[in-house]
C-alpha cells in the first residue's frame, strides 16, 4: 500500500487527473451555427457586383455583330462557368492518372515512458523466475520507415476511373458547345432587334410626342364644342391606340438592347452603339436532303454525344464491378530505421506481399449488375428520345427558316408600299386634303411597318442560328478565347464564320461523307 501511494503513484494520479480535465474541456467545446452577419453580406454583395463585370474592356466604338459574338464568348459568365467546368474535369483526369501510380509512404514516430519496459521470465515447470528483470528497448525511441506499396487491384480500378474521368472531360466540352450555340443564337436575335431599337427609338418617341399633342387638340375641340362628342372620342381613341402601339414596340426594343448587354456581360444600363446593315443573303443554301441533314445532326449534336459518353462510362462501371470481385494483391518494399540503441541492426530493408479479398462483394455484385443494366437501358432510351427530338428540331428549324424567308419578303413589300402611301399622304396633307389625325395614323403605320421589317429580319437571323444549332454544327472554329483580345477574336470569328450559309453545304456534306 505504501508503494502504491508513493510519490510516483501520486505523480501518475496527477497526470491522469490533468488528462481527464483536458478531455472534459474538449468535450465542452460545441460548434454552434453562425449565420452570416449583415456586414459580411453587404461586403460580399459589393464584391460580387464589382467582380461580375470586371476585366471587361469597355466599348469605345460601334459594336459589330462579330464583336458582339466575341464579347459574349469572352465575357459571358455562363460560358466562363463551362470553361471552368472543363478545367475542373481536366484536373480530375490528371489526378486520376496519378492515382494509378504506386504509393510511397513515409512514417515516423516517437515513444517515451518514465520507466524501462523491463520484464523477466517464469518457468512453466517450476513456477520460479528464471531470469533477472531486463529490458531490450530504450525509454525514448524514435522510428521511421519509407515504404513503397503497389496494389494490383487498385491499379486496375484506377485505370478504369481514369478512363471515366476522361469521358467526363469530353462531356464538359460538349456542354460548353451547347452553351456556346445557345449564346450565339441569343446574340444574333438580340443584336438585330437592338439594331432596330437604335435606328427607330427616336422616331417612335417623336411620333409619341406628336400623338400626345394631337390628343390634346382633340380634347380641346371636344371641350369647345367644335365637333360632336362621338367624333371627338373616336378620334381620341384612335390616337391613344397609336400611342399604346408605339409604347409597346419601344418597350420590346429596349428589352432587346438590355438582353444584348447582358449577353456581352455589360451593365444593362450601359451606353453603347451598334454598327451593322442588312445582309443581302436572305436564305441558308443547305443543298442536302432532310435525311442527310438528320444524319449530320445525329452525328454532331452535343446532347447525343453526351449520352454516348455516359453510356461508355456505364460500360466502364461494369468493368470496375468485375474487377472488385478479384482479390487484391499488395506488394511492399521499404527501408526502416529505429533509434533503439539496444538493437543489433537499427537500419534494415523489408519486403513482403499481402492478399485480401472482400467476399461480401460476391453478394453485392448481382444487385450492382442489375443497377448497371438499368442505367444502360435508361441511357439507351434517352438516346432514342433525343434522336426523335433532334429529328423534330431539324425539320422544324428548316420549316421555320423557310417561313421566315417568306415573312421577310412580305414585310419588305409591305414596308415599300407603306412608304409610298405615306409620301402620298404627306403630299395630300400639304394641300389639307386629309386631316392631321389621318397623317399621324399613316406615319405610325409606316413606322410600324419598318419595325416589323426589322423584326422579321431579326427573326430570320434567329432562324438561321436555329438551323445551325439543330444540326450541331459549330458556327466557328475552336479558338483560344481566353488568350485573345476582343478585336483578335472578332477577326477570327469573321474568318471562320459560317453564318452567311456559304460554308454550310460543304461542311454538312463532308460530315455526311465522314459518317458513311
Amino acid at each position: 500500500m505504501t508503494q502504491f501511494f508513493g510519490k510516483s503513484a501520486r505523480a501518475r494520479f496527477c497526470r491522469f487527473g490533468l488528462l481527464a480535465a483536458v478531455l472534459s474541456g474538449l468535450g465542452g467545446c460545441q460548434v454552434k451555427p453562425e449565420p452570416l452577419t449583415t456586414e459580411t453580406l453587404g461586403l460580399q454583395a459589393d464584391d460580387l457586383a464589382t467582380n461580375a463585370m470586371a476585366e471587361q474592356a469597355a466599348p469605345t466604338r460601334p459594336i459589330s455583330l462579330y464583336e458582339a459574338f466575341a464579347r459574349a464568348l469572352k465575357y459571358n459568365l455562363d460560358h466562363r462557368v463551362e470553361l471552368m467546368q472543363i478545367a475542373v474535369r481536366v484536373n480530375e483526369l490528371q489526378l486520376a492518372n496519378y492515382q494509378m501510380l504506386p504509393s510511397l509512404v513515409a512514417n515516423s514516430g516517437y515513444a517515451g515512458r518514465d520507466r524501462y519496459a523491463a520484464s523477466s521470465s517464469v518457468s512453466i515447470l517450476s513456477g520460479r523466475q528464471s531470469l533477472e528483470p531486463s529490458y531490450s528497448s530504450d525509454r525514448n525511441v524514435g522510428v521511421g520507415d519509407l515504404t513503397l506499396s503497389w496494389n494490383i487491384l487498385d491499379f486496375g480500378l484506377s485505370y478504369v476511373r481514369a478512363k471515366q474521368a476522361a469521358d467526363q472531360a469530353l462531356i464538359a466540352e460538349e456542354v460548353r458547345r451547347r452553351v456556346v450555340s445557345r449564346i450565339i443564337e441569343d446574340v444574333r436575335t438580340a443584336y438585330w432587334r437592338a439594331i432596330t431599337s437604335e435606328r427607330l427609338i427616336s422616331r417612335l418617341r417623336a411620333l409619341e410626342g406628336r400623338t400626345e399633342r394631337a390628343i390634346g387638340d382633340a380634347r380641346k375641340l371636344y371641350a369647345d364644342r367644335q365637333t360632336s362628342p362621338i367624333s371627338a372620342l373616336t378620334y381620341e381613341r384612335e390616337l391613344i391606340e397609336i400611342k399604346r402601339e408605339s409604347q409597346r414596340v419601344e418597350g420590346e426594343l429596349k428589352i432587346a438592347r438590355s438582353q444584348l448587354a447582358a449577353l456581352m456581360n455589360l451593365p444593362p444600363d450601359s451606353t453603347f452603339r451598334l454598327s451593322a446593315g442588312h445582309d443581302s443573303n436572305v436564305g441558308v443554301p443547305l443543298g442536302l436532303s432532310g435525311r442527310e441533314l438528320v444524319r449530320v445532326a445525329l452525328q454532331n449534336r452535343s446532347e447525343i454525344r453526351e449520352v454516348l459518353y455516359r453510356s461508355r462510362i456505364n460500360e466502364q462501371e461494369a468493368e470496375a464491378a468485375l474487377l472488385e470481385l478479384l482479390p487484391g494483391i499488395n506488394l511492399l518494399v521499404g527501408g526502416n530505421a529505429d533509434s533503439n540503441s539496444l538493437l543489433y541492426n537499427s537500419n534494415w530493408v523489408g519486403w513482403g506481399a499481402r492478399a485480401s479479398w472482400n467476399a461480401m462483394r460476391l453478394f453485392q455484385y448481382p444487385e450492382r449488375s442489375n443497377l448497371i443494366g438499368a442505367q444502360d437501358a435508361l441511357l439507351r432510351q434517352r438516346a432514342l428520345a433525343l434522336t426523335m427530338a433532334v429529328i423534330t428540331q431539324v425539320h422544324v428549324s428548316r420549316v421555320r427558316h423557310a417561313h421566315t424567308v417568306k415573312e421577310l419578303k412580305t414585310a419588305a413589300d409591305f414596308n415599300r408600299v407603306q412608304r409610298s402611301l405615306l409620301q402620298q399622304m404627306r403630299a395630300a396633307a400639304v394641300t389639307e386634303k386629309i386631316s392631321e389625325h389621318t397623317l399621324i395614323r399613316e406615319e405610325m403605320n409606316a413606322l410600324i411597318a419598318e419595325v416589323k421589317y426589322d423584326l422579321a429580319h431579326a427573326a430570320l437571323q434567329n432562324a438561321r442560328a436555329n438551323v445551325y444549332a439543330s444540326l450541331g454544327l459549330d458556327t466557328f472554329e475552336t479558338v483560344a478565347i481566353r488568350r485573345m483580345s476582343v478585336v483578335d477574336l472578332a477577326q477570327a470569328l469573321r474568318r471562320t464564320w459560317i453564318g452567311e450559309g456559304s460554308v454550310v453545304p460543304a461542311r454538312a456534306a463532308s460530315a455526311v461523307a465522314a459518317a458513311k
